[in-house]
């Protein structure tokens, strides 16, 4: 039986004979001349359907096997990171480059996120996100790291997933002032991850330890 094609970002579908693809979009930002193309290479190849995904990006459905390495080849982009133990997405809201809300520069500090960590390898599966304001439209709190803007800096969270079973995140520390602290938290706690080496999604190590024993753990380790 046909399975996901892991280094080509393919998804078996339904049917079990075609797949599905996402190109990547850092941040769900994109333009009309990527849009063009995407829907261009849909038409050529026959796909079922253009799905916009909850990782902001676009998954072209219903592809065949034989036809994916030439198809990546005319998108010309990086598969997203939908399938394997690894960084899966970082969600970004608009935050104030571009919404009357936003209160820290999620696109900015999102966007970086991404460069850094997107597709990277980890024992499990690890998803992030960053908001700008407390509405949390990165959706912070489901996700194992987020970044949640408030008027004095940034909420880092931590230990939240979506799935059959469902936690939100608890807050480790709040107000840090700026993007580059922020970031020496989430570098910090990605690498964390990634040496503990546990098979399982950081919210349920956090429930097996207690949120204290982990907070002390990982805010030590960065005083180091």
């Amino acid at each position: 039986m046909k399975k996901d094609i892991l280094e080509k970002g393919a998804i078996i579908q339904r049917d079990k004979e075609t797949y599905a693809i996402a190109p990547h979009i850092p941040g769900g930002i994109t333009s009309p001349a990527q849009l063009r193309k995407i829907a261009d290479i849909a038409e050529k190849f026959g796909a079922q359907a253009l799905k916009l995904t909850s990782a902001q990006r676009i998954a072209i459905v219903g592809l065949e096997e034989s036809r994916l390495d030439e198809i990546w080849e005319e998108l010309g982009e990086k598969p997203g990171a939908a399938i394997g133990m690894c960084v899966r997405s970082v969600k970004i809201c608009p935050g104030t480059t571009f919404c009357k809300r936003g209160q820290q520069n999620s696109v900015e500090v999102g966007l970086e996120m991404d460069r850094r960590y997107h597709g990277l390898e980890l024992p499990w599966k690890f998803k992030m996100g960053v908001s700008g304001c407390p509405n949390d439209c990165g959706e912070g709190c489901i996700k194992d790291v987020g970044l949640i803007g408030a008027p004095k800096g940034w909420n880092v969270m931590v230990g939240g997933n979506g799935g059959s079973r469902p936690r939100l995140s608890y807050k480790l520390v709040e107000n840090v002032s700026t993007d580059e602290e922020a970031l020496k938290i989430v570098d910090h706690l990605v690498q964390w991850f990634k040496a503990k080496d546990k098979r399982g999604r950081l919210g349920k190590y956090i429930d097996d330890v207690g949120f204290e024993a982990f907070r002390d753990e990982v805010l030590n380790g960065l005083k180091d």
